[in-house]
């Protein structure tokens, strides 16, 4: 799964748990993708354990895996969500953790600190790592009141949504998201007036969304084109590129979802240079 797909699929409970016990929705999403990696790891797979949380007084099911130490002894669950309850139960049912409870609902920067504070990780980083998977997937959307994943879903519309795709039965272009962005795969026979005509789209649009000018040649030579404007700033999981040989800033942009006269603006460069190989353009 990536991180989108794991924040879709686990969300509710995460909220659920939050209104049950006061454990923010944020940090319990974040530890789950930090700690499960984002749902793939094995333990997750194995023992649908996601909180990296091992047997101490545990009395079911028990797996063993490498951690800090050979063959550590871990929970194994039913399913993935007596995971997330077992956590939620985890954080209450310790006096370390109590503290934790007088912290307003909403800090999540506190809370990630207080976890390592207390214990939780061995990872020196790891209040850091949740601190930014929570910035960074803007995960304290959810501990708001009110439509928590109506305002995630609005902002992510605009962040990232890369992987995502939708069928339209209708088109007969798969619809995809780049950095929260739409764009259509070329097929053969495809031309500009083609896809415009498709996705409802006057014929200047196509180009302009795309950074296209009058030379822009057969709509084939391209692998594939944006179907509405690309953004100002990369994913914030995508700082900088490192620019290889004969890249273009083209290419650069399209890669990326982030339209080309951004990229000139972030880097300080005149409009119409190119990189040279080996030179690091910001995407943010």
């Amino acid at each position: 799964m990536t991180p989108h797909d794991y924040i879709e699929k686990y969300n509710e409970w995460a909220v659920m748990n939050m209104k049950r016990t006061g454990v923010p929705a944020s940090i319990t999403l974040a530890q789950g993708m930090l700690e499960s990696g984002n749902g793939n790891s094995r333990l997750a797979l194995e023992a649908n354990n996601h909180f990296g949380i091992k047997c101490h007084d545990w009395t079911g099911e028990k797996v063993y895996h490498h951690d800090d130490r050979r063959n550590e002894c871990f929970r194994k669950y039913n399913s993935v969500y007596d995971s997330y309850a077992d956590h939620a139960k985890f954080l209450t049912g310790r006096s370390r953790y109590a503290g934790l409870f007088e912290l307003d609902v909403t800090d999540y920067k506190g809370w990630a600190r207080g976890l390592k504070k207390a214990g939780y990780a061995t990872d020196p980083n790891y209040a850091k790592r949740l601190i930014d998977i929570i910035e960074n997937h803007e995960l304290h959307l959810f501990d708001e009141a009110g439509e928590q994943e109506t305002a995630w879903r609005r902002s992510t519309e605009r962040g990232s949504s890369a992987g995502r795709h939708e069928i339209d039965p209708f088109t007969k272009h798969e619809v995809f998201y780049n950095n929260g962005v739409r764009y259509v795969k070329i097929k053969s026979g495809d031309t500009f007036s083609s896809i415009a005509k498709e996705f409802g789209l006057r014929d200047w649009e196509l180009p302009r969304y795309n950074d296209l000018g009058a030379e822009r040649g057969r709509v084939t030579e391209y692998n594939y084109l944006y179907i509405q404007p690309k953004r100002k700033n990369a994913h914030p999981d995508h700082k900088s590129h490192l620019v290889r040989e004969n890249e273009t800033m083209f290419e650069i942009s399209q890669i990326y979802g982030v339209k080309k006269r951004s990229l000139y603006k972030l880097n300080e460069m005149p409009e119409g240079k190119e990189p040279r190989p080996g030179d690091r353009i910001k995407l943010r």
